[in-house]
């Protein structure tokens, strides 16, 4: 043991290895579901930096920018679509959330005395934001006190999360709230299982009308999407029309599909062909004229002769229905003929197939022209100049990025995988030299302010809980489930969402956090930097 602690104190890239290694073996450890995932990486980073051990000079800083980037190209384009249309509400509840939990944290700190490291780190803890994280480390690293920021953080932490999962489990509980049954007159609901179904129309008040204009759809997410021709499964043309024991085949969510058979016919075992490979394709929306349009009015079988069967939404499939609004940089699971195709792809801005490389050039650019943002001196005359720092120049660039999808030669655009890795990665970084910074003064700051700092995390945490659901559900009129949502995403809790989807069928949770998810994200940021600047 001892050789081992030699060698991590004579090798400090040893050693940042080892914190991220025993942090992410720590995170994924789930205790009743729940887990810390990367931010256990911040703690055994804290446990490092108390033992004496050093990493690598400048981790910190290039986790941080890889960070905030991809954060803000993964929200960028729904950021500001968020405050404009269907989650204007969702938008102002996320703003509701991290305010009161951002002046909740500036009333205790004012009565512990609290340094505004030590105060901005609870906060980002207790609302889960690694981000704000961010922001707050970095914006205290000038004038000192940057290490605070991780132990605030760490201490608030667990209360944020455990905090936020017991509400949205508890709290249906106890006003007996029937999920399944408000899921079910939710008419906007889509369904993450998505099944095919063969159906052979028996329904003699269909025959001779056109398929696409039969109302099948009309039962909330099932597509008509190919018809048994000679032998094998064509896609659907817009004039096709039903006749006597034909062979359709249906795509949507499990729940719906019963209703829509009984209104077809029956179901049918017979075993069919299908050209996959050359009648189906995935494509990528970066179409201004798509983006922020309900499916229903762009009419893509009418008007294109392809059928959207499903919709791949930050890592989420559905089935769209008419109703649905198309977001930027959604994946669509397209059925039709190989010209119909073509066309469609162009219309809608890009095949999927051409952007899953990244862009290497589009992202040093990115990163190098935030950096320069950070780093310009803003302010008003007679005012003393600030800067966004290397946490909010590249954040505002990647967020304007993300929303216009293309400026000049830069790619707003990272595919999901590759912005996910460089996402973790950056973060583990980033945690592990905040952690190795605030270790050595851990205990010092616990001596000093005992466990008083572990009731303000849980008071930043629970408060904007309990004030949002009333507010949610009475004054922006949102169901359970909508609200259930709308507050996970505006507490920036993952975990949570999860619990809520392992007690319903219904994704209505998980679009309301999707729509107040980025716009929480970017208000905790600008408030992390405000409680800064107002505690003192």
């Amino acid at each position: 043991m001892e050789a081992l602690h030699n060698l991590l104190l004579d090798q400090p890239l040893i050693a940042l290895f080892a914190v991220i290694a025993t942090g992410l073996l720590l995170g994924s450890i789930k205790v009743k579901g729940i887990n810390f995932g990367s931010s256990g990486v911040l703690f055994t980073a804290l446990l490092a930096g108390h033992l004496g051990y050093q990493i690598p000079a400048g981790v910190g800083t290039l986790g941080l920018v890889l960070f905030v980037y991809c954060v803000g190209i993964g929200a960028g384009d729904r950021f500001f679509a968020s405050f404009a249309r269907e989650g204007a509400n969702l938008a102002k509840l996320a703003v509701l959330i991290v305010g009161l939990g951002g002046l909740i944290t500036w009333g205790c700190a004012s009565l512990l005395g609290l340094s505004p490291g030590l105060a901005a780190g609870i906060f980002a803890g207790a609302l889960t934001s690694t981000p704000a994280l961010a922001a707050a480390t970095e914006g205290l690293i000038a004038q000192g006190g940057s290490e605070a920021v991780s132990i605030g953080y760490g201490i608030a932490y667990p209360f944020g999360v455990i905090g936020v999962v017991l509400f949205v489990q508890v709290l249906p509980r106890i006003l007996r709230l029937d999920l399944d049954a408000i899921s079910a007159k939710t008419v906007t609901d889509t369904d993450n299982r998505v099944e095919n179904v063969l159906v052979e129309v028996t329904n003699p008040n269909l025959y001779g009308k056109k398929i696409s204009e039969s109302g099948v759809t009309n039962f909330n997410a099932c597509q008509i999407c190919r018809i048994f021709v000679d032998d094998r499964l064509v896609p659907l043309k817009y004039d096709d029309t039903f006749e006597e024991g034909q062979i359709l085949l249906l795509v949507g969510r499990h729940s719906e599909m019963t209703i829509a058979v009984d209104f077809i016919g029956t179901r049918s075992d017979r075993n069919v062909l299908r050209d996959i490979e050359n009648e189906r394709q995935d494509l990528m929306v970066t179409s201004s004229g798509f983006v922020g349009q309900k499916i229903g009015d762009k009419a893509p079988l009418r008007n294109f002769g392809v059928v959207v069967t499903r919709i791949n939404r930050l890592g989420l499939t559905f089935v769209p229905n008419a109703e649905t609004i198309i977001e930027r940089h959604d994946k669509f699971t397209c059925v039709g003929r190989m010209d119909d195709l073509k066309k469609f792809s162009t219309a809608v801005g890009h095949r999927s197939s051409v952007i899953d490389t990244t862009d290497l050039l589009s992202l040093s650019a990115g990163l190098t022209l935030g950096i320069i943002v950070g780093i310009i001196p803003l302010g008003l005359p007679g005012a003393e100049p600030v800067t966004l720092g290397l946490a909010g120049g590249p954040l505002l660039v990647a967020l304007l990025l993300g929303h216009f999808g293309k400026v000049g030669r830069i790619v707003g655009f990272i595919p999901r995988p590759t912005r996910l890795l460089l996402q973790e990665l950056g973060l583990v970084f980033f945690l592990a030299n905040a952690g190795v910074r605030g270790g050595g003064s851990l205990v010092a700051t616990l001596q000093e302010h005992g466990f008083a700092l572990f009731g303000m995390g849980i008071c930043v945490s629970a408060l904007p809980l309990i004030v949002a659901w009333p507010i949610a559900t009475k004054f922006f009129k949102m169901n359970a489930l909508q609200a259930l949502g709308g507050i996970c995403g505006g507490m920036t809790s993952t975990p949570a969402l999860g619990a809520i989807t392992a007690k319903t069928d219904s994704t209505v949770p998980i679009v309301s956090y999707v729509s107040a998810y980025p716009v929480a994200l970017i208000v905790m940021i600008v408030i992390s930097k405000v409680l800064i600047g107002l505690i003192t």
